[in-house]
Formats: structure tokens, sequence, C-alpha cells
């Protein structure tokens, strides 16, 4: 059961009380601390061995369609893969 509040009061807008108060700060934009300064900049150098685990990683997760499809676009490890598929099927 829900009861009816007759006793709330609105508080007062913002324009209202600094007119009532002289002495009230005025809150300007470039006062928020969201603008207060950028956050710092962080520099990551990966090696080439990190470099060459990723991108063997993901050649080793592509479907057989996606390595046909590099393979027609002159892309020679996809290449050389479906070579070596081909010639294990032939023996």
């Amino acid at each position: 059961m829900t009861s009816p509040i007759s006793s709330a009061t609105r508080a007062p807008a913002a324009a209202q009380v600094a007119a009532a108060d002289p002495k009230a700060k005025e809150v300007k934009q470039a006062d928020t601390p969201a603008q207060a300064q950028p956050a710092a900049k962080t520099t990551v150098t990966v090696s080439a061995a990190a470099v060459a685990a990723l991108a063997a990683e993901k050649e080793a997760a592509e479907t057989p369609a996606q390595t046909a499809q590099e393979a027609r676009g002159n892309d020679h490890q996809a290449q050389r893969l479906l070579a070596k598929q081909a010639a294990s099927k032939a023996a």
C-alpha cells in the first residue's frame, strides 16, 4: 500500500539561490573535474616475437574459406598452406 507525500517541497533552482545570496560562488564549466586535465598517455612497445606470435595465433584460428580467399589475394603464407594441404591429400 502506498501513501501520498503531502509535505514535499521543491528545492530552489540554482539561479534563485544565487540571486538570494550575492556571496554564492558561480560554478563555471572550467571548474568541473571532467575537464581538469587529460589522462596521461601510455606507450607500449611490442617485440617482434610477440607480433609474430599474435599473427600465428590469428592464422591458426582462421577458417579454410578465409585461407582460400587470402591465397587468391596473393597471400604467400596462405598459398603455402594450401599447397601443403593439397600435397598431403595426394599422398
